[in-house]
């Protein structure tokens, strides 16, 4: 999915447009539900997290600098950014990682002013065992998730 169009920040972070339509009691089911099935997929990938050593934040940081789409390798920057968090914030999340032997920073060859971070393979070693768990887990959710997006359509 390296192809696939990010989502921008601006996109998730707009305030919905009022609609003119009430909304009817299967509006507010089918949204309810979708909501379950978000919490109970968050509560299962930051159980899959714990029981890999990590926590849930480390996860998704290296999913991010992993999954990454942009033309270049991740910065702390784009990360922060992914992960929806304050640079510095990102740059404390990053040396613990480094500390566990997940991720290593490097310079960009034509400006060394430049970090990009990249995973180790013991990083990526753990990285693959939960996104196998979580694909799983995504294939199971998916007809529920496809029959909801139908009744909201």
């Amino acid at each position: 999915m390296a192809n696939s169009p990010d989502l921008h920040a601006e996109s998730m972070t707009r305030k919905p447009a009022p609609s003119r339509r009430n909304l009817s009691k299967a509006d507010y089911q089918s949204l309810a539900q979708f909501r379950y099935l978000l919490r109970k997929f968050l509560s299962f990938s930051e159980s899959a997290a714990q029981s890999a050593g990590l926590t849930p934040r480390h996860h998704q940081a290296l999913l991010a600098i992993h999954g990454f789409s942009g033309a270049e390798p991740v910065t702390v920057g784009a990360l922060a950014e992914r992960l929806d968090l304050r640079h510095h914030s990102v740059v404390g999340l990053v040396d613990r990682l480094s500390a566990k032997g997940l991720v290593r920073r490097h310079r960009y060859p034509a400006d060394a002013r430049r970090v990009a971070l990249a995973l180790t393979p013991k990083g990526l070693e753990l990285l693959e065992g939960l996104s196998h768990v979580h694909r799983n887990e995504l294939r199971r959710l998916a007809p529920l998730l496809k029959r909801l997006m139908a009744q909201m359509q």
